[in-house]
C-alpha cells in the first residue's frame, strides 16, 4: 500500500465547476479526473477523498501541498515550467489547447484569432489562459483582459451573455461544457497551446508520484484511460 497523508484514504483536490475534469452533484463528486483517481485508488486498495478548493486564484491550489492538506491535486491541470518549480508532477495524462468561447449573436463568424480583434476576454485568476491572452493582447487582437476570481467563472460566462465581455478563453473541453447549456454562447475556435495535463503532489512526495506514474501506465496498457476519455471528453 502506498504512504498516504491518511492510512488507507488519497486524498485529492479538484477546483470547481470545472467539468469534464471535475463535477460535483450535491455530495457525489464525478467527472474525468475523479474516475480517474478512482481507478488509481483501486489499484493501490485505498479509498479516495475528494476536497473541493474555493480560492480566488487557481494556483493557490497547490499550496495546499505543502501545507500537507491533501495528497494530490488533479483538475485539468497543466503542467507549466512555473508550477514545477513548486510541486512534483506527474507524467501527462492528456493534452488540449484553449478555447474560446463568444456570444452566438453578437459574433456569429468568428474563425481566427483575427476574428477577435477589439475584444475583451475574461480570464480566471491563475488560468494558463492568460498567456495566450497576454500574446493577443500584445498583438493588438485583444482590445483587453478581464480577470475574475477562479471561483467566479459563472459570473464571467453571464457578463459574455449580457456582452459585458468579448469572450472566454479557458481549457478547451472545460469551456466547451461550461457553454453547453446556454444557447447563446459557443466555441467556434481551439488556440493550438498543446498543454499537458499532469497530477501534481508535493515536492517531496517523489514516492507517491512514482507509484501514481506506474498506475498511469497500467491504466493506459489495460484501456482503461481511452474508456474513461471517450466517456467524459471525446464528442
Amino acid at each position: 500500500m502506498v504512504s498516504t497523508l491518511k492510512p488507507g484514504v488519497l486524498t485529492v483536490a479538484s477546483a470547481y465547476p470545472d467539468p469534464p475534469f471535475d463535477v460535483s452533484a450535491g455530495d457525489y463528486r464525478s467527472g474525468f479526473d475523479i474516475e480517474l483517481m478512482r481507478n488509481i485508488c483501486t489499484t493501490f486498495n485505498v479509498r479516495l477523498q475528494t476536497v473541493a478548493y474555493t480560492g480566488s486564484n487557481f494556483n493557490g491550489i497547490f499550496d495546499g501541498l505543502a501545507r500537507r492538506d491533501y495528497d494530490a491535486v488533479i483538475s485539468g491541470t497543466t503542467i507549466t515550467s512555473d508550477r514545477a518549480q513548486i510541486v512534483l508532477f506527474s507524467q501527462p495524462y492528456l493534452e488540449f489547447g484553449q478555447g474560446v468561447a463568444v456570444n452566438r449573436a453578437a459574433h456569429p463568424h468568428v474563425h481566427s484569432v483575427g476574428d477577435l480583434k477589439g475584444l475583451i476576454a475574461g480570464i480566471q485568476q491563475g488560468n494558463t489562459s492568460e498567456i495566450p491572452a497576454r500574446k493577443l493582447v500584445g498583438e493588438g487582437i485583444l482590445a483587453s483582459i478581464r480577470f475574475y476570481a477562479y471561483d467566479g467563472i459563472l459570473g464571467a460566462l453571464g457578463d459574455l451573455e449580457a456582452n459585458r465581455i468579448g469572450c472566454i478563453i479557458k481549457l478547451h473541453p472545460v469551456i466547451t461544457e461550461l457553454v453547453k447549456n446556454r444557447p447563446t454562447l459557443y466555441v467556434p475556435l481551439e488556440i493550438p497551446t498543446h498543454e499537458k495535463l499532469g497530477i501534481a503532489f508535493a515536492k517531496d512526495n517523489a514516492r507517491l508520484c512514482e507509484a501514481v506514474n506506474a498506475s498511469l501506465d497500467t491504466l493506459t496498457k489495460n484501456g482503461t484511460l481511452e474508456t474513461l476519455k471517450q466517456r467524459w471528453i471525446t464528442p
